[in-house]
């Protein structure tokens, strides 16, 4: 008797024993159903890799998380929806798309935008945008006798913001009394930047400049040296334009090479 007594004892704890090593591999047992920790870990990496940090207190988030998961999939396995068509389209659709993202962030981790590419581009953009800029006006008309009305009317008295929010063609800087703000002469049309910088501070155009968008009365209120911003400033955009246009190229030569029938 004594001796069954502790064979019966003995098999308890082995049971508990084993209960307690599944229950460590498992978060939850759901209709009988063991829901692995692995799942449990897979979705905290998918929480981290999008850059918020799991924390101890996520943890039953995170359990109660896959737990509805089982719940929601048994059911659906159970009214047969996995062998809906349409089900199966969605599948093959998200299928793709997971994959791609894969492919595309897979191309960037191995192909990053270095430091001195970084620093080229923006040496190429200082040099485009370095030198002078000018904070102008303009009325935009669409005939060349306005034009020459509204300079005989300036020469007048007549004061430029008023009618360039009167007679201004352009809705951009018309209501704005003709202002343009500052910018980098290149930024305009070639005809308008040929009239702009040959004017000085305060100077108006003696006569209508022509461009594709008809004829212009341009002054400038004042000049200055170019204020670009510095190299560390929009190194993040630098690099984010960068990586995109890297991106758009692998894209584009994938797309040519394959063969299309």
């Amino acid at each position: 008797m004594k001796k069954q007594l502790l064979l019966a004892t003995a098999a308890a704890v082995l049971l508990a024993f084993g209960a307690q090593g599944a229950l460590a591999q498992n978060v939850a047992i759901v209709n009988g159903k063991a829901v692995p920790k692995a799942r449990m870990d897979s979705l905290a990496q998918q929480v981290a890799k999008s850059g918020r940090a799991v924390t101890p207190e996520m943890e039953g988030q995170l359990r109660e998380e896959v737990i509805a998961r089982e719940v929601f999939m048994q059911e659906a396995d159970k009214l047969g929806l996995a062998a809906s068509d349409d089900v199966k389209v969605q599948m093959e659709l998200a299928r793709q798309t997971i994959l791609i993202r894969e492919l595309f962030s897979d191309f960037q981790k191995k192909n990053p935008v270095t430091e001195a590419e970084m620093k080229a581009e923006y040496d190429k953009f200082a040099a485009a945008n370095g030198g002078k800029e000018y904070k102008a006006r303009h009325i935009l008309v669409e005939k060349e006798s306005e034009a020459k009305e509204i300079i005989a009317s300036l020469k007048k008295g007549g004061k430029f913001d008023d009618i360039a929010k009167k007679k201004s063609k352009d809705p951009g800087s018309g209501a704005k009394g003709g202002d343009l703000d500052w910018a980098n002469p290149s930024s305009y049309v070639p005809d308008f930047t040929a009239a702009l910088i040959k004017l000085d501070k305060g100077q108006t155009t003696d006569t209508p400049v022509k461009t594709e968008f008809g004829y212009h009365v341009i002054r400038v209120d004042d000049i200055r040296t170019a204020q670009l911003p510095s190299y560390e400033e929009v190194k993040p955009q630098i690099a984010q334009q960068m990586q995109q246009q890297k991106l758009a190229a692998f894209q584009n030569d994938l797309r040519k090479k394959a063969k299309v029938e």
